[in-house]
This record gives C-alpha cells, structure tokens and sequence, in this order.
C-alpha cells in the first residue's frame, strides 16, 4: 500500500473512531481518548507494517500528525450540530 493510500485510509476512519472513543471513554479525559484513538487507527492501518515496509519512514511523526489531525477532527465535530444532539 503506497504512502497516499495509508494516510487517506487513517484519516477515514477518524470521525467513527472518534464517535466510538468518546462512547467508550466519556469519563476519562481528552487526552487519554486522544491516545486511544490513536492506538485504535495505528492498529487498523498496521503502522509498523507500513514502517517496515518503508512506506513510513518516522512513525513518531506521523503518530504525532495523527494526533494533531485527531485533535482537528475534534473541533470540527464539537463546532458541528453532532455535538448538539440535544
């Protein structure tokens, strides 16, 4: 799986990770969701096939991306009407 296709496969699958971290982990904190979502995309993608295969060359970086686009797929779904079910 080349480079392009592993980061679009990550960043589809956020939102329902998201969802499902915050219904599983409501009562802990936003950083530990955060890392939960993290593991969960970096297990589902296969992060260390990737590095081995050399698709990802430093998968601090990009586990720390993935957080970062983690935390903005976050304020864009508390900015939006999901947050507001009520």
């Amino acid at each position: 799986m080349n480079f392009l296709k592993l980061f679009l496969r990550s960043i589809a699958l956020l939102p329902g990770v998201i969802q499902g971290t915050e219904a599983l982990f409501g009562a802990e904190t936003g950083e530990q969701k955060k890392k939960a979502a993290v593991e969960i995309v970096g297990a589902a993608i296969n992060i260390t096939d990737a590095v081995t295969m050399k698709h990802i060359a430093d998968s601090d970086k990009f586990t720390q991306g993935l957080g970062m686009t983690i935390d903005g797929v976050v304020m864009c779904l508390n900015a939006s009407l999901w947050a507001n079910r009520s």
